[in-house]
């Protein structure tokens, strides 16, 4: 008995010997401080971080789709991140460190410009992309007619960070409406709206909102319409809402004239040389070269009624991006416009109805780059 345990325990530390002599040879793959330090560069040279907004909304959804589609290992790597949403993403974009890219909205500016006084954002924040509109709808009770009626009244703007506590006092600061605001749920909102509680709800989101379109007939509710468009065509387009978008609220054959909020995916605007413009640089670019995959599913049906060539009032896009929209204007000169195609356009454009002469020169400008998009360039 003692000979057998004797010998196993000689196998045991010959075994043991081996196993530490293995660990100690030069093949092994022990991680050192220099190795360590080239992984972590490889890591971080061409990843680049996507501010997005809360999970129940839809920025979440885009990032994702831009996280995969863009998707290149150590060559490009996007790390979408949840967030509160146009208002905060913007704020980060200037000031939190690993934030390279954020979606935020076309008035955010404006809101910047008048509540936190920050200086020079058109300079600062560029944008990569003008995405979908989205549309203010101000459902307002019986007694209220026009925005006038709200002097004085209780609004509500849904829940704090909302896109509509960024753009409804906007739209009414400018008008010159003096206003009680609330920062109700949707949900209650609506609900002291139909009691006469509360004079409006206001909501910015892309039309039909299901909350709304189910609304039974008869209720007395019914959306403001924008009172031309004048003081506000320099940061919106003008947007419509339809009787197919809500049946029981507008009559057949009639619209209501409102405001559309183009989306955005800003990025700060590094100089040429440093080392997150290099990483915007490659980001931008494999976002263009790759664009039909965003144009498929599993792909967020969004993103096709998106033209990567549109423009957004008051921003200036960031130079990458222009550089490959001018890339793919046609070469040769177009022919005539014909009546057809800008019909077409405008079926297909959150701007229809264009008033002044700023928003005309934008709708042509867009129906021209539309228009040579047509016919194979990308």
């Amino acid at each position: 008995m003692f000979k057998t345990i004797l010998r196993l325990s000689c196998v045991l530390t010959t075994c043991l010997t081996a196993l530490t002599a293995t660990a100690q040879t030069p093949s092994s793959k022990a991680m050192t401080p220099a190795s360590e330090a080239v992984l972590r560069a490889k890591r971080n040279a061409w990843t680049v971080g996507l501010e997005s907004g809360q999970l129940e909304g839809l920025y979440p959804r885009l990032a994702s789709d831009i996280q995969r589609n863009l998707d290149d290992g150590d060559n490009l790597r996007v790390l979408p991140m949840l967030a509160y949403g146009a208002a905060s993403n913007l704020e980060d974009l200037l000031y939190l460190r690993g934030v390279d890219v954020a979606f935020t909205q076309s008035d955010v500016f404006e809101y910047f410009r008048t509540e936190k006084k920050i200086p020079n954002l058109q300079s600062r924040v560029n944008y990569i992309m003008r995405l979908y509109n989205t549309e203010l709808h101000v459902l307002a009770g019986p007694d209220i007619k026009s925005y006038e009626d709200l002097r004085g009244k209780k609004v509500s703007f849904g829940p704090p960070g909302n896109s509509a506590t960024l753009t409804g006092p906007i739209i009414l600061q400018r008008l010159g409406i003096d206003y009680q605001p609330l920062f109700l749920d949707h949900t209650s909102g609506l609900e002291q709206l139909k009691r006469g509680e509360i004079a409006a709800v206001v909501r910015v989101v892309g039309k039909p909102i299901d909350q709304l379109a189910k609304l039974p007939a008869g209720s007395g509710l019914h959306f403001l319409a924008i009172p031309g468009m004048k003081l506000f065509d320099d940061i919106y387009t003008i947007g419509e809402l339809e009787n197919k978008d809500y049946p029981t609220l507008i009559g057949q054959g009639e619209k209501v004239e409102t405001i559309a909020v183009p989306t955005v995916l800003a990025a700060y605007n590094w100089p040429k040389g440093n080392d997150h413009f290099r990483r915007l640089e490659r980001f931008t670019q494999q976002m263009f070269a790759k664009w039909d995959k965003f144009q498929a599913e599993p792909s967020s049906p969004k993103w096709r009624e998106v033209n990567p060539a549109a423009t957004v009032p008051g921003w200036t896009r960031f130079n990458v991006a222009e550089e490959l929209v001018s890339a793919a204007a046609p070469a040769e000169p177009a022919a005539p416009v014909t009546s057809e195609e800008f019909e077409a356009f405008v079926g297909k454009s959150a701007i229809r109805n264009a008033r002044t002469k700023a928003q005309k020169e934008r709708l042509f400008r867009e129906f021209e780059t539309w228009r040579s998009r047509q016919g194979g360039a990308r």
